[in-house]
């Protein structure tokens, strides 16, 4: 088990970067809310926690301990694996996501994209006592509980954008750029087109 990682970032993509330990490269993937923090070239510490499938070894890695604790309990709840984990953790902060939990507030943890109803419940369900007291914790002042890239309209453009291939790395960026401004689906996602087409 490689429980942390330190080393320079050599390259960053959308939801994952190299990092570069004494020469050898590892592929860590990672939170969006980590891969914000990262930047080329910085020397970086992430925890981390090794995948073991059949066809791979996946390597993931955050920033803080906090993120790193909340990715494992979400991975030993039934039906989540590491890259739905992944997904949550970059939609939600983990104050947030705790304190939906604690209050088995269903509707707030469906906003988060690719978790619906059942879902919400069995993860109030399996973690409502692992989360323990810390899920009592109000959000700091001005913390938004779920992410803006979690809204109705938002999270419609999301489910269209990742079915025309993009991923959540890429679109979460432009999201929030354009905050509560964008009022349609349509109109975010054409948004959302014209900057990968002004990116690639």
């Amino acid at each position: 088990m490689i429980g942390y990682i330190k080393g320079q970032v050599s390259h960053l993509f959308s939801d994952f970067c190299f990092v570069d330990v004494q020469g050898v490269g590892y592929r860590v993937f990672v939170p969006n809310s980590t891969r914000q923090k990262l930047s080329t070239g910085m020397t970086v510490v992430l925890f981390t926690h090794l995948n073991v499938r059949e066809d791979a070894m996946l390597l993931y890695g955050f920033i803080t301990q906090e993120e790193y604790e909340l990715f494992l309990h979400l991975i030993s709840v039934t039906g989540i694996g590491p890259r739905v984990a992944l997904g949550i953790l970059s939609a939600a902060n983990p104050e947030g996501f705790r304190l939906a939990v604690s209050q088995k507030n269903i509707s707030m943890l469906t906003k988060i994209p690719g978790i619906g109803k059942k879902t919400a419940e069995r993860l109030i369900l399996e973690l409502q006592d692992k989360l323990g007291a810390g899920g009592q914790a109000e959000p700091a002042a001005g913390q938004a509980v779920i992410s803006p890239m979690a809204d109705d309209v938002q999270a419609q453009a999301l489910q269209a954008l990742v079915a025309l291939g993009y991923n959540q790395g890429e679109i979460a960026p432009i999201m929030r750029k354009a905050g509560s401004d964008v009022k349609s689906v349509e109109d975010l996602i054409k948004l959302a087109l014209r900057e990968f087409g002004g990116g690639r």
